[in-house]
């Protein structure tokens, strides 16, 4: 039971699969560490674009820190949640969106840029940010210490290519393809430790597309699998919290 690999956001099945688990998605993906979400307010309060918002995670954070907000968000059943936390989003693809003459101060891709074509995408961006605009692209990245990855990549190994996340090695992947399209990229980390309890641990991995994606039968054997490997301890995780802030260059 292998999924074959493809550049990810080429992979539309992967790329749709998070509408059907959206309330899932909302309560048990993880917010962005409060630095990071400081960091992109930094100088203001700035009118920003949050670009495949999903349910407004990263968008709520912002307009907890004083930001005026626009999502778009591809997935009817994701902007349903952002709309009911009282944020602004129109419903289409960063492809397809018409921006009608707006500008903004920050675009953000939260956990999404490597869900569209990074080159269009990038040009697009050019065409909405102010001067002076920020473009920024942010993931959380958590892994598991106690148990370690590698010991849940033994039970994965049977249900899937890789457990890897399309986020891990992003700095080496992104990073020169956002600088020959006009940009200077300044590289930000922000480390923290959490400790989940087994379910809410995989309550969390299963929200991955990679699981979504799984057949239904599938996915609660890989589910029992892993929480009898991981036992009653819970599970203890790093995440190194990536932010690539990206300023045109003149």
């Amino acid at each position: 039971m292998t999924e074959r690999q493809q550049p990810v956001h080429t992979d539309r099945r992967r790329a749709e699969s998070f509408g059907g688990s959206a309330d899932a998605y909302n309560r048990h993906r993880p917010r962005y560490p409060q630095p990071l979400i400081d960091e992109l307010i930094s100088g203001g309060r700035p009118h920003a674009l949050d670009v495949g918002s999903g349910t407004g995670i990263a968008a709520a954070q912002l307009v907890a820190a004083g930001a005026q907000v626009l999502a778009v968000e591809p997935d009817a059943r994701m902007a349903r949640i952002t709309a009911g936390k009282g944020i602004d989003v129109e419903v289409a693809t960063f492809e397809d969106w018409q921006p009608a003459g707006r500008t903004f101060d920050l675009v953000l891709f939260a956990q999404s840029f490597h869900w569209v074509e990074p080159t269009a995408a990038l040009q697009k961006v050019l065409t909405v940010l102010v001067p002076g605009g920020r473009l920024a692209l942010v993931w959380n990245r958590i892994e598991p210490t106690a148990p370690a990855q590698a010991d849940l990549d033994a039970i994965y190994a049977d249900f899937m290519d890789t457990a890897k996340r399309p986020s891990i090695g992003t700095e080496d992947t992104v990073t020169p393809i956002i600088e020959k399209s006009g940009y200077q990229v300044r590289h930000l980390r922000f480390a923290e430790q959490k400790h989940f309890s087994t379910q809410a641990y995989l309550d969390m991995v299963f929200t991955y597309s990679n699981h979504l994606t799984l057949d239904p039968a599938a996915r609660g054997v890989l589910r029992s699998r892993l929480e009898e490997t991981i036992g009653d301890d819970g599970v203890d995780t790093k995440n190194d919290a990536l932010a690539l802030i990206c300023t045109p260059v003149a």
